[in-house]
């Protein structure tokens, strides 16, 4: 890659990564950014020179974000779509159903073990937020996410999570970039709603449960009781058949 580029994506998060993920990942935030703007036309050949890679893992990142629907392959490369806004509220509406989904399993199950675990993630939250971290704080407010996924252990749920995920991580660290320069003080409201999912998971109260999803996902506020209700009808109907 030319010196002249800038790296968006965390090195740190590579270290055991291969030269295909390394560019998958470079160029889902540089395209989610925005620094790669819609329509561009990506090219094979120029993608390896700027990387330093062969066309090898340059074709194998291509594959895996037309996948993602952020981009569309063309020989020998592909055009940029981009992050839409139907998109980026679509991603948050799996969201919102896998968490919701996820919490009512957990009401019927032992939750110490993960209650603690997600309080030492929390407060590597909080350290990552003294040190103005943003990329440890966006890889520790995932992985306590993906903490609580993992607790069902539903393997199709999973399954989604990982679809995901790799795009959801990098709207998170590129909000949290943003959050700590611009917004620093909204990070006080960011642990406190953590520790309602905290609580919420602890007691087993629903109330707290929707109150957090609110908090977290308050750009899509107006879908989260639509979206929670749905759950519980599921839910209520999952119990009933095994009765």
């Amino acid at each position: 890659m030319a010196e002249s580029r800038e790296f968006l994506y965390p090195v740190k998060w590579l270290s055991k990564a291969s030269a295909g993920d390394r560019v998958t990942s470079e160029l889902r935030m540089r395209i989610i950014s925005g620094m790669i703007e819609s329509g561009t036309i990506l090219s094979e050949n120029k993608l390896a020179a700027d990387f330093g890679v062969s066309r090898s893992p340059v074709r194998e990142a291509l594959k895996i974000l037309s996948s993602e629907n952020i981009i569309r392959l063309e020989r020998m490369g592909a055009v940029v779509i981009g992050l839409t806004e139907k998109k980026y509220a679509e991603i948050y509406d799996v969201r919102i159903l896998i968490e919701t989904f996820v919490f009512e399993r957990l009401v019927r199950m032992d939750t110490n073990e993960l209650v603690m675990e997600l309080s030492k993630i929390l407060e590597m939250m909080k350290i990552s937020i003294k040190y103005r971290d943003a990329d440890e704080f966006s890889y520790q407010d995932v992985l306590f996410h993906e903490t609580i996924i993992r607790s069902i252990n539903h393997s199709y749920i999973l399954m989604i999570w990982d679809n995901l995920k790799p795009v959801m991580e990098s709207l998170i660290l590129l909000s949290m970039r943003c959050r700590f320069k611009e917004k620093y003080e909204d990070f006080t409201r960011i642990i406190n709603n953590h520790q309602l999912y905290i609580d919420a998971i602890k007691t087993k109260d629903r109330d707290l449960m929707i109150k957090s999803l609110h908090e977290n996902f308050d750009d899509v506020q107006e879908k989260v009781d639509d979206l929670w209700m749905s759950q519980q009808m599921l839910s209520k109907g999952v119990e009933q058949e095994n009765d």
